[in-house]
């Protein structure tokens, strides 16, 4: 089992005409929900560990995860309300982002809330996004980290929301306590870009977060495929996959899912197995990863492959 550990949101869509009755559009999100969700359709054993609202959209979100499978056990019921993502066009056609999330159940989930104890069936642990870093949950998850991290795979995806987190610079040294922890770090080339503001290279934000622990780094970088850098190995780099792009939402949590699965699959998602990936071995595991975040790119939304459609389109 893998459990997956972070928000889960409504985006809302809204439409451009003005008017009293204004047209808009709700699609379950949030990156580690979408997480949770692609495991299971790629095969893997999956659990959801967050604070989901008693209202109506809480429920929703409650039920789209176990109509996909995913188990619920470690979910914890709050009565704040859920997170929502307002996403509208300016008279510039450019969308703009306005987030109601402060004190929604996802954020407000504390140490008391954390699981006392793991099943032996859970191999790995993933985190990321915006409650790495926003209070009370990020110290939640920090402490859990702590505790599991010396027994158990933990995987890290940034995927920076500026908008959400506040002041960008202190973000790195907030995502370290995290990493100190972490066996593997998924992260794209924006988030890079976003969190050292262009001062540290790709390879040289691997070296940092290698130097705090982790044994695996992966880079995404959109068309131009994916780079994995094992600690101590050499640098594997997989190209990207030609495909028709409709949108890339859910494009990286797509990778960061069949990543899992496929280690898992392998019966290396272990923190042994991570560490002693061959070149090979990680080259396969990064080329699922792309391929499956590319069948992601072709359709509208964060509509994430099963394991059927990955294989088919690798054959």
């Amino acid at each position: 089992m893998i459990l997956v550990c972070g928000e889960a949101l409504f985006d809302v869509f809204v439409a451009a005409e003005g008017g009293t009755r204004i047209p808009a559009e709700m699609v379950v999100g949030g990156s580690p929900l979408n997480v949770a969700v692609g495991l299971a359709r790629l095969g893997a054993t999956s659990s959801y560990f967050s604070g989901l609202s008693t209202d109506r959209f809480g429920e929703i979100l409650r039920a789209t995860l176990a109509n996909e499978g995913v188990d619920l056990s470690h979910v914890r019921a709050k009565d704040n309300l859920t997170t929502l993502s307002i996403v509208a066009r300016g008279d510039d056609g450019q969308p703009r982002y306005t987030f109601y999330g402060a004190d929604a159940a996802d954020r407000m989930v504390t140490p008391e809330d954390l699981p006392r104890k793991l099943a032996d069936d859970v191999r790995a642990i993933t985190m990321g996004s915006y409650t790495l870093v926003v209070k009370p949950v990020a110290d939640a998850l920090a402490a859990f980290a702590e505790r599991e991290g010396a027994r158990r795979v933990i995987s890290l995806d940034p995927n920076l929301r500026p908008t959400v987190i506040g002041d960008v610079s202190r973000w790195p040294a907030q995502f370290d306590r995290f990493a100190r922890h972490a066996t593997i770090v998924k992260a794209s080339d924006e988030d890079i870009e976003i969190a050292f503001g262009g001062a540290l290279s790709i390879a040289e934000a691997a070296a940092r977060w290698h130097g705090l622990g982790a044994q695996l780094v992966v880079v995404t970088r959109g068309r131009d495929g994916a780079l994995g850098f094992p600690a101590g190995g050499d640098t594997v780099e997989v190209p990207g996959r030609r495909v028709a792009v409709v949108d890339t939402v859910g494009a990286g949590d797509t990778f960061h899912a069949a990543m899992l699965a496929e280690l898992d699959r392998r019966g290396r998602l272990t923190r042994d197995g991570v560490a002693t990936l061959d070149s090979e071995a990680l080259g396969e595991v990064l080329r699922y990863a792309v391929t499956a975040s590319s069948i992601t790119c072709t359709r509208r939304g964060a509509d994430l492959p099963r394991a059927a459609e990955v294989a088919a389109a690798l054959a």
